[in-house]
């Protein structure tokens, strides 16, 4: 058989990434910025951080809902790897029917997990915090002084690093996707398809999904605005 015999597999625009899931990214994108510049600026921008940080809180609350209901590749449990499976990806040996690159492979699962821990880490110390001058975390009425000062120190030192590593480390790895092997991983999460195999499955992206991941975030956002109000 020649060489123009052989066919390539036929490939069709895939819904990997739904509604729901892609505006939860640039959501979270927009509000963790926010957050950054707004704690730089102090002053009367700090009432502008917590904000932010209420709606860091309700993105994650919902995000983490939607990892068991929303569409297939945003569910966890379709980058849940077994520790020899992920061996074999760093390998370079994988396997079609596992489709390791559809979503998040078994290295982006691992840094969305790790990203989605951070951010807890760093939401959840910033309900307690305070800074000793003007700001206070609407929840530190409800700790001792020093347990509020431990928090905010975590919140200022470790948990702000280890999120700037992490979101760095995730730009790092897309440019590296790019330049190696010229694979756009931007685009999908605007557009929410990829070019795949006929064979890939491709996620829910309906109108029941979407409506069903606006009342989540409604309920979610509810929860948190009862949530800080704990504290008074």
């Amino acid at each position: 058989m020649s060489i123009h015999d052989s066919k390539a597999p036929a490939t069709k625009a895939v819904r990997v990434w739904d509604l729901p899931t892609r505006l939860f990214h640039w959501a979270l994108v927009a509000c963790i910025v926010g957050s950054f510049v707004s704690a730089k600026m102090g002053g009367n921008a700090l009432g502008w951080h917590l904000r932010f940080g209420y709606a860091v809180f309700a993105l994650l609350a919902f995000r983490i809902v939607w990892g068991f209901v929303g569409g297939r590749w945003s569910r966890f449990a379709s980058f849940v790897f077994s520790p020899s499976t992920v061996l074999r990806y760093l390998r370079g040996d994988h396997r079609a029917e596992e489709h390791l690159d559809v979503g998040h492979s078994p290295l982006g699962g691992a840094s969305v997990f790790a990203m989605i821990l951070f951010l807890v880490l760093q939401v959840g110390s910033g309900l307690f915090a305070d800074d000793e001058i003007a700001t206070t975390g609407p929840l530190n009425p409800l700790v001792s002084n020093a347990t509020g000062l431990a928090l905010t120190w975590y919140h200022k030192v470790i948990g702000q690093w280890a999120l700037i590593v992490l979101v760095l480390l995730h730009i790092g790895a897309i440019a590296t996707y790019w330049l190696r092997e010229r694979r756009n991983l931007v685009g999908p999460m605007i557009v929410g398809d990829k070019m795949l195999a006929a064979d890939v499955p491709a996620s829910v992206d309906s109108p029941s999904t979407r409506a069903l991941a606006a009342v989540l975030l409604t309920v979610c956002g509810a929860v948190v605005a009862w949530l800080v109000t704990l504290g008074g």
